[in-house]
């Protein structure tokens, strides 16, 4: 019989690839609380969906006792910067509320894993709210791993190509509009994968949980500046793009690993590729020695940005 995993949010984005990967090795139940939304992911994936709503703690324990995960992937979360700033309230209950009540749940019905998505805006400096939420979920999760026989761990993405409220789906929109596109910093830089890479880091720390639990999970990752990749997008589709006004929150860099992270982290080579593990509170014996942020990795090459641009889900 198939274990199950039952993904928060699961009806996202992430969460309907998040499926698609895993459902010939599990039975999978994707929630969410938007049932128009979760309509679609069913035809989309053919898995069983489920209405829950992560702020009702009620509603996650009738949906675990209804369907008895064996493993939870939290991906639910409100996760545009600029509707935290707005609506700080929203963000907290989803983020930090939403996430405790998952933990707490899970823990009482002795889940045998749990896997949090987090993102690079959750590592020091925190800009933003939804980054400060984030990283308190990241905390929570790894505390709860001493506190509980559930195993807990959390992954830090940078931004994957194409999800939804990701700039590149924005500007595709802007694009078709009127062939102009805002873009609200093109000397910013932030890290980009795709959502293959997006997937497999997740299905890394569920295979090597003895590993990564009470720890945070990160990769290696290349960057981009934004007018690098405007300049690219113009050549590939036409069209022109302009600067427009500032979001509140964002920041010119991104970072998955920040500075005082330094001593907490240790490198590690998965399936070829260097991961990071962050231990918030328990230095390790061969730290890194610099943090990785968008300024100082790799920049994706043309071909690279290339890819990304003309690799949209939904062509």
């Amino acid at each position: 019989m198939k274990e199950t995993i039952l993904i928060t949010g699961g009806t996202g984005f992430l969460g309907r690839n998040l499926a698609l990967a895993l459902k010939d090795n599990y039975r999978i139940i994707l929630t969410g609380r938007n049932n128009k939304q979760n309509l679609y992911a069913k035809s989309v994936t053919g898995c069983e969906v489920a209405p829950m709503d992560i702020v009702n703690i009620e509603s996650i324990r009738d949906t675990f006792s209804q369907y008895r995960p064996n493993i939870v992937i939290h991906a639910a979360a409100t996760k545009f910067v600029d509707l935290a700033e707005k609506f700080p309230m929203e963000c907290t209950d989803v983020n930090v509320l939403g996430s405790q009540n998952v933990a707490r749940v899970a823990s009482e019905r002795e889940v045998e894993m749990v896997v949090g998505i987090s993102t690079d805006k959750a590592a020091p400096p925190i800009r933003n709210l939804y980054g400060m939420t984030k990283s308190i979920m990241e905390r929570v999760f790894c505390a709860m791993n001493d506190n509980s026989k559930t195993k807990f761990c959390a992954v830090r993405y940078g931004n994957v190509a194409w999800s939804t409220g990701s700039v590149l789906p924005i500007w595709a929109e802007m694009h078709q509009r009127n062939g102009i596109i805002g873009t609200t910093g093109p000397e910013m830089r932030r890290f980009f994968f795709s959502v293959n890479d997006a997937v497999e880091l997740v299905i890394n720390a569920i295979k090597h949980i003895e590993l990564v639990q009470g720890k945070v999970l990160s990769r290696f990752m290349k960057a981009a500046q934004i007018e690098d990749i405007l300049k690219v997008w113009i050549e590939e589709k036409g069209g022109k793009w302009e600067k427009i006004a500032g979001r509140p929150g964002e920041r010119n860099d991104e970072f998955l690993i920040g500075d005082l992270e330094l001593d907490y982290t240790t490198e590690l080579e998965i399936g070829g590729i260097k991961h990071y593990l962050i231990s918030f509170n328990k230095k390790v014996k061969q730290p890194v020695s610099f943090g990785l942020s968008s300024a100082n990795t790799e920049k994706l090459t043309r071909e690279e940005i290339v890819e990304l641009i003309l690799n949209s889900p939904n062509e």
